[in-house]
């Protein structure tokens, strides 16, 4: 009997953390309101994926360096 090949690491945008999060996931992941998130969205703030026109995303591995430098900009008193 055969022992079968370890399974390859998938590639990035297919791993499991990079399941792309809705507004409300990326809100709470962030510690701000959906609103909050909206509006960054608008104003183009925030590194985000349009899915299907209107449906907004986010993977997590974009939103990490957006939530270091937020919680930066905070300790720092700017906002």
């Amino acid at each position: 009997m055969r022992l079968a090949q370890p399974a390859e690491r998938l590639p990035r945008a297919l791993d499991i953390a990079e399941i792309p999060m809705r507004v409300k996931e990326a809100a709470i992941f962030l510690g701000v309101s959906p609103q909050t998130v909206y509006l960054w969205v608008e104003r183009k703030q925030i590194p985000h994926l349009r899915v299907m026109g209107r449906n907004i995303r986010f993977l997590k591995s974009e939103l990490e360096p957006f939530r270091a430098q937020f919680k930066q900009e905070i300790g720092n008193g700017k906002t």
